[in-house]
């Protein structure tokens, strides 16, 4: 498996680390500033790149209606922001670094079905093209990717595309045609 073109077999693990952006399910922020929190996705990064990384993320409004702006404090945990504006925070956090690979670990759960495609629209459109691994039960957030991969009780029961996956796995079909109606209401 190659990443950034080398061998992950002779990379060491910071190396390899350093090329990892993960996002948890649970925003996790900390008690400081939006930039404080920002930069410990790259320490070196400017105002520029947190920006960017901000909108990407879906999250340059919510510092933008902050008069202090990047300086707006943040309480431990971020008990201050909501579930979604945390999760942004936390994804604005992982792009700082411009990771060559993204996983998202259902991180997007807290967000509005819009601000979930406006997100993966977003980072599909970011200039460094980062390999981005979705995990998600909804099947909007991953409908569009080149391979899903169905667990059930921890065991593989499809691989394929959204429409592979309808034709030929019940459990994703079940899955998504349970979604599907909740969103026709």
């Amino acid at each position: 498996m190659l990443v950034g073109g080398e061998d992950v077999r002779t990379l060491s693990t910071d190396a390899l680390r350093s090329r990892i952006g993960a996002v948890p399910q649970k925003a996790q922020l900390f008690r400081g500033t939006v930039r404080e929190n920002l930069l410990w996705g790259d320490p070196d990064a400017d105002d520029d790149r947190l920006w960017e990384a901000l909108t990407a993320a879906q999250a340059r409004e919510i510092v933008e209606s902050r008069p202090e702006g990047l300086d707006y404090g943040i309480a431990q945990g971020g008990r201050n922001l909501s579930g979604g504006q945390r999760q942004r925070l936390t994804i604005a956090r992982a792009l700082v670094r411009r990771p060559q690979i993204l996983i998202l670990d259902d991180s997007a759960s807290a967000l509005d079905f819009a601000t979930d495609l406006a997100l993966r629209r977003a980072i599909k459109s970011l200039d460094y093209h980062p390999t981005v691994f979705i995990v998600s039960q909804r099947t909007s957030s991953i409908r569009h990717a080149d391979r899903i991969v169905v667990l059930d009780e921890g065991n593989v029961c499809g691989v394929g595309t959204h429409e592979e996956l309808m034709a030929s796995c019940p459990v994703y079909r079940e899955i998504h045609m349970s979604q599907y109606e909740k969103e026709a209401k």
